[in-house]
């Protein structure tokens, strides 16, 4: 019987083993695929984590209509000022500078441009102003589209083929609303360069095609950003804002008015000037510019800086800037 009972308890031994020894692979088998999951999900994470951050910078590149800025910086032809930012119309001559911060998709520069633009190339006519035009892209940021960027495009392949003026006008004259992004079309740009004589021209589609002034199209963006302006149009004359001042509103006369004033009033401070030089050599005192001739404080304007429009519309404020724009 102790040698049965012996037997049987070796067998029972040898049972358990093996039990002991079949948990224990199928506990290795359970680690390991724990360890692969952990590598797998790690990894996984690591992707979806990368593709956001890519997703989030994609996304905040458009909102600040960095879109304009592929491929090198070429400047249209005779672009002026620091880093060429500005296309300047009328004589270089001329006494006041009008700057205008513009946006070809913006309803208000339209309404600026609509009330304005005769008594403008009047005056540039006559040698009495220059216009710095910034070109920007306010709307694209603040509506989604290109309008606003292939437009300024265009315009400035129409400032290489000497026509800036007459397709500046064009643009305003033929101003889709602000939710249409027609601009942002190509096609419809070089339709509207049939209306300028001579601007359709090969090289001119080519210069829209190729968006070959996007990325100054871009840095002029930047510098309306670093600029703060409340919003389009941002119009200056000599450096003041010809919106500022809501109690006396400018109108186009009142812009007429100032400009050849200052024209005059800089021609009769240099006559004083020479006059009273040769009267009073030894005087010990010298004659300067009359009162309120010095650039930015037009002689004749009495002290009051220029302001916004009767008739000019609403300003289009930038994304994210304060509220309560002038009304025009």
């Amino acid at each position: 019987m102790s040698e049965k009972n012996d037997g049987a308890n070796r067998d029972a031994t040898k049972r358990s083993a093996r039990e002991r020894l079949q948990e224990e692979r199928e506990r290795e088998k359970a680690r390991d695929r724990r360890r692969r999951t952990l590598v797998v999900s790690a990894a996984v994470v690591g992707v979806l984590g990368l593709a956001a951050v890519v997703g989030l910078i994609a996304a905040n590149q458009g909102k600040s209509g960095d879109t304009g800025k592929a491929g090198p910086v070429v400047a249209p032809s005779g672009a002026t000022g620091k880093d060429a930012p500005a296309i300047r119309t009328g004589k270089d001559g001329a006494r006041s500078t009008l700057t205008v911060w513009e946006d070809f998709r913006c309803p208000a520069c339209k309404a600026f441009e609509d009330n304005y633009r005769t008594t403008v190339h009047d005056l540039e006519a006559k040698g009495l102003l220059k216009v710095d035009y910034h070109l920007v892209t306010l709307i694209d940021g603040n509506m989604g589209g290109t309008g606003s960027l292939k437009g300024a495009n265009a315009a400035a392949c129409a400032q290489d083929a000497g026509k800036f003026p007459q397709y500046h006008d064009v643009l305003f004259q033929n101003q889709p609303p602000e939710t249409d992004d027609a601009y942002g079309k190509n096609a419809r740009l070089l339709e509207l360069a049939g209306k300028v004589e001579g601007l359709d021209t090969p090289a001119f589609r080519a210069c829209v095609e190729d968006g070959t002034h996007n990325s100054w199209v871009g840095k002029s963006q930047d510098a309306f950003r670093a600029g703060k302006f409340r919003g389009t149009p941002t119009v200056q004359l000599d450096g003041k804002d010809i919106f500022a001042d809501q109690a006396n509103p400018l109108t186009p006369q009142k812009l007429k008015e100032q400009v050849e004033a200052a024209a005059k009033g800089a021609s009769g401070a240099g006559v004083q000037k020479g006059a009273e030089g040769k009267a009073s050599p030894s005087a010990g005192s010298s004659a300067g510019p009359s009162s309120g001739s010095s650039p930015g404080s037009p002689a004749g304007a009495k002290g009051s800086s220029p302001a916004a429009p009767t008739d000019g519309g609403s300003r289009t404020p930038a994304k994210g800037g304060p509220g309560g724009t002038p009304q025009g």
